[in-house]
């Protein structure tokens, strides 16, 4: 069995608090341990939040803001898929 820090037991229970829709077997894959470690963790910790998804209506600022920013990630993948393809095809016109 492994000790872990415990700043690192602390730290890690913190990422599971800030973010709000992973849950702790993401968390605990992100942190290389085991999701029951994590999970003894956070309980030890009295640490809670609230469980499922958001219960309240997104407004319009913020729907309107996950629609751009999923356009954003289009657009981004996009353009690094034409800067492959200028670069191969820049390479092929070369003797």
């Amino acid at each position: 069995m492994k000790n872990y820090p415990p700043q690192f037991k602390a730290d890690a229970v913190a990422l599971y608090q800030s973010r709000p829709q992973a849950t702790i077997r993401q968390v605990a894959a992100d942190l290389g341990i085991n999701p029951e470690t994590l999970r003894n963790w956070v309980r030890a910790a009295g640490a809670s939040r609230p469980r499922g998804r958001r219960a309240e209506v997104p407004t319009p600022l913020e729907a309107e803001n996950a629609a751009l920013r999923k356009k954003v990630r289009e657009l981004e993948e996009e353009r690094e898929i034409l800067r492959k393809a200028a670069k191969y095809f820049a390479g092929e016109t070369r003797w």
